[in-house]
């Protein structure tokens, strides 16, 4: 069993050499396997099949980021919730009726705190 893991490992490293990636003078902090330098610049353990990141003494680690593709939900779901603040504003100038008036406010006011978590969010 332990001869087939490491068979697959090689695979991988030769697999990650054919695609670009650069072997590098580093290890794996887990399982001390070489680290591969991929083509976007990302440190790579092949044997653990995980991202890795190095941090200098006396360094923070870097904040995690949303993926892009999630980045790109919330940057969908923010330009709808904006289309729908216009539509209630525009509702909100041509309304003579105060109970149709308090209600889109409150619409309103619930858009507005949405918008704020996305944008907290994707900070």
């Amino acid at each position: 069993m332990q001869q087939k893991t490491e068979d697959t490992s090689i695979k991988r490293m030769a697999e990650l050499l054919r695609r670009g990636a650069t072997l590098t003078d580093l290890s794996c902090p887990a399982c001390s396997s070489p680290l591969f330098r991929l083509q976007e610049g990302t440190l790579w353990c092949a044997k653990d099949e995980k991202k890795v990141i190095v941090i200098k003494e006396g360094e923070e680690p870097p904040k995690p980021t949303a993926e892009p593709s999630v980045n790109k939900g919330y940057d969908k779901l923010e330009a709808t919730l904006l289309a729908k603040v216009q539509d209630i504003q525009g509702k909100i100038e041509q309304t003579q009726d105060i109970d149709e008036l308090q209600k889109l406010t409150l619409a309103l006011s619930e858009l507005l705190n949405s918008l704020e978590k996305i944008k907290r969010m994707k900070t």
